[in-house]
């Protein structure tokens, strides 16, 4: 009996997530809540806190399972998570004092019922109307629960404030005119979900901005649960930041020592010129799909992995999101929801057209340029990297390594995925180098990609244990990673809202070499077995799928 005892309460475990976090649920594919927001209420929060201990004592209560069993997993996984969750309940970096967390979720609750057809139009437009009537009490409680917040994220919010204003009163009229979806009710609701969110603004420009502060740690031991309970890591902070303090330096030396071979003084000048190298406005969209192809054919020839049959489509992102998408969290590309298993997965191009002027699109062409599209758009995100994971990730063993690393409002579902999901995404871009797919400015690129990982790394560390300021956070990306002062602040301001989730880019891909290059000593390793092996786990913290592949390997030679 002890067997089948976890998975009742983990299908409550399960289902009291997608309560407590409807907006989230949509995008993973669960639609009970698609007419619902978050209730951070106070009456909410406490009921949310006794469901969640309640659920842990159970857990923990529970004979044990076999280590390496799936249910152990899952097991471990959900007490960590809410472990998490309930730090992130009582912690000012959410709710209680953070002004993005109500933007986020009120403006991607409908955006997460625009963007896949899982539905008729008119369902989804009536889900759509119920969340935008709900916007305003959503709001209200932000107004309520965040009565001071750090200075950057007050800005962001009150940017998301603008997007917000931007798809309700012109994106909504659009994407109905359009087909994306009905109801009659639609205009009405977006106007008054218009005029919650220039209520919201007045509030965080006349009351908090004033008062806002510069205090963004989240400190040692919330740090150190993260690392723990999140990402099940045996090694501490100060071990992750010396490891990427070494990365940075060998990057550094490797960055300056070969510019010379591009004819360059440094090596910001020899990468900069990766923006000349673009198509033209008449071959752009065409572009993705040519690099998709070669890429996959690439991997398939070279016995990488066994590409699964699930197509991307790189579509023009849709116009009834163009004035909100740069004010908001819109990502050109969502792990798709895996219990929607839609056949196509759509891929949201940055928009160039005809219709721009030429500065503007000499601009976008630049910024979108081959190395962008084949590095970036292709290989980490709609190829070998997320989508292959991804759709390994929906048929896991591990329920949930199936939706923890499912972009939510503005992060992925849980933090326990985030290891395997960039790691693995970092780690694809690494493979398609080793078989020749990049240029030799590309590779030149990927010193630096990972130069960045470690910068990420530490700022991560450094910010939420108190040693290193937002400015100068934003600083050193712009002296030692080479961003530019936008890119940097924006960085920066991301890891101060999420602390542990910078750093998963590097463990995660280090972590994979690591045990490939030691596996690889056994006479039974074979590299698509090794990665089809690696990637049936799930989005499940890449240490645990290290020791499990460590155990089988050893199983099998006998020890």
């Amino acid at each position: 009996m002890a067997a089948v005892a976890p998975a009742p309460l983990l299908d409550e475990f399960l289902a009291a997530y997608y309560r407590r976090h409807p907006v989230g649920a949509t995008f993973i594919g669960v639609h009970d809540y698609d007419d619902r927001l978050p209730d951070y209420s106070a009456r909410g929060v406490d009921e949310a806190l006794a469901g969640m201990d309640s659920l842990r004592g159970r857990l923990r209560a529970l004979p044990p399972e076999p280590p390496a069993s799936s249910e152990a997993l899952d097991r471990t996984l959900a007490d960590g998570c809410l472990e998490i969750e309930r730090w992130e309940l009582a912690s000012e970096h959410f709710h209680r004092g953070n002004p993005c967390v109500y933007t986020g979720e009120a403006v991607f609750g409908v955006i997460a019922l625009l963007l896949r057809d899982f539905a008729p139009p008119s369902q989804r437009g009536e889900a759509a109307v119920a969340r935008m009537r709900a916007i305003p009490r959503l709001l209200a409680q932000g107004t309520a629960n965040v009565r001071r917040a750090p200075r950057a994220w007050v800005e962001r919010a009150i940017r998301e404030c603008a997007g917000a204003r931007a798809l309700f009163e012109r994106g909504i009229a659009i994407a109905a005119r359009d087909g994306a979806i009905r109801d009659p009710q639609l205009s009405t609701a977006a106007v008054a979900a218009a005029a919650a969110f220039a209520e919201f603004r007045a509030y965080l420009e006349r009351d908090l901005a004033p008062y806002a502060h510069d205090r963004y740690a989240c400190g040692g031991e919330a740090f150190d649960q993260l690392v723990r309970r999140g990402h099940l890591l045996a090694v501490d902070a100060a071990a992750i930041r010396g490891a990427a303090q070494e990365q940075l330096a060998v990057c550094e030396t490797a960055l300056d020592s070969r510019a010379g071979e591009f004819e360059a003084r440094s090596w910001r000048d020899a990468l900069a010129r990766l923006a000349d190298r673009h198509p033209t406005v008449e071959q752009y969209y065409g572009r993705y799909s040519e690099v998709w192809d070669a890429a996959r054919a690439a991997a398939e020839t070279r016995g990488l992995v066994t590409w699964p049959d699930y197509p991307v489509r790189f579509v023009p992102q849709p116009e009834w999101v163009r004035a909100a998408a740069p004010s908001l969290y819109f990502l050109p590309y969502r792990s798709p929801a895996p219990y929607d298993r839609l056949p196509i997965v759509e891929y949201l191009v940055p928009p160039i057209d005809g219709a721009m002027a030429p500065d503007e699109q000499t601009r976008r062409l630049r910024a979108t340029n081959d190395s962008v599209i084949k590095l970036n758009h292709v290989i980490h995100h709609g190829g070998l990297g997320h989508q292959v994971q991804n759709w390994h990730a929906q048929r896991a063993a591990s329920r949930i390594g199936r939706i923890a690393a499912v972009d939510g409002a503005a992060r992925i579902t849980l933090l326990c995925g985030g290891t395997m999901a960039e790691g693995w995404a970092c780690y694809a871009t690494d493979l398609m180098d080793e078989i020749g797919f990049l240029t030799p400015l590309e590779r030149y690129a990927q010193i630096h990609a990972r130069l960045r990982m470690a910068a990420r790394a530490l700022i991560d560390i450094d910010l939420h244990h108190g040693v290193c300021s937002l400015d100068d956070a934003a600083a050193f990306y712009e002296r030692r990673a080479g961003l530019s002062a936008e890119a940097a602040r924006a960085e920066a301001v991301k890891n101060s809202m999420f602390p542990g989730t910078a750093m998963m880019y590097m463990v995660g891909t280090n972590l994979i070499h690591e045990l490939r290059r030691d596996l690889s000593r056994s006479p039974a390793f074979d590299l698509r077995g090794f990665h089809d092996r690696f990637l049936s786990f799930g989005s499940v913290p890449v240490a645990w799928a290290c020791a499990a592949m460590r155990e089988e390997y050893a199983d099998r030679s006998g020890r």
